[in-house]
Parts: structure tokens; C-alpha cells; sequence
């Protein structure tokens, strides 16, 4: 009977050994995977307002590359007009 007992304890005594271990991997699991998940939105975030950023900035950049465009067209043609004024 004794050793029944003393069987039956170590039975359990190793069961609750085994659940805390899981338990403990479980929460381990779950708190990696909820800062994956929070790393991951950050990421998210910070890509959206890159391209924000870019397309902002491409914006920007295409409109003074037309403004350039129309100031070169004008000095061109002003140009042309001034020698076409000096030689007639």
C-alpha cells in the first residue's frame, strides 16, 4: 500500500511537473507571438508612412521638374526670338 501511495505521488508529482512546463511554454509561446505581432504592425506602420513620404516627395519633384521645363521652353523661345531680332 505504501509504495502505491508513494507511486501514485510520484505519478503526480510528475504530471504537475509536465503541466508546468507546458503551462510555461505556452505563455513563453504567446507572449513571443504577441510581440511578433506588435513588431509587426509597427513595421507596417512605418512602411506606410514611407511611401506616403516618397510619393509626397515624387510629387514635389514633378512639379518643379515642369515648372524647370516651362522656364527653359520660355528662355528658349525669348532666345529665339532676340537673334532672329538681331539679324534682321
Amino acid at each position: 500500500m505504501a509504495q502505491d501511495e508513494q507511486k501514485a505521488a510520484l505519478a503526480e508529482a510528475r504530471r504537475d511537473s509536465v503541466k508546468k512546463i507546458q503551462d510555461a511554454e505556452a505563455q513563453m509561446r504567446s507572449s513571443y507571438e504577441s510581440a511578433v505581432a506588435a513588431e509587426k504592425d509597427k513595421l507596417a506602420a512605418e512602411h506606410e508612412s514611407k511611401l506616403v513620404e516618397g510619393k509626397t516627395e515624387a510629387d514635389n519633384i514633378g512639379s518643379s521638374s515642369k515648372a524647370k521645363k516651362e522656364e527653359a521652353k520660355e528662355f528658349l523661345k525669348n532666345e529665339v526670338e532676340r537673334i532672329l531680332n538681331v539679324s534682321s
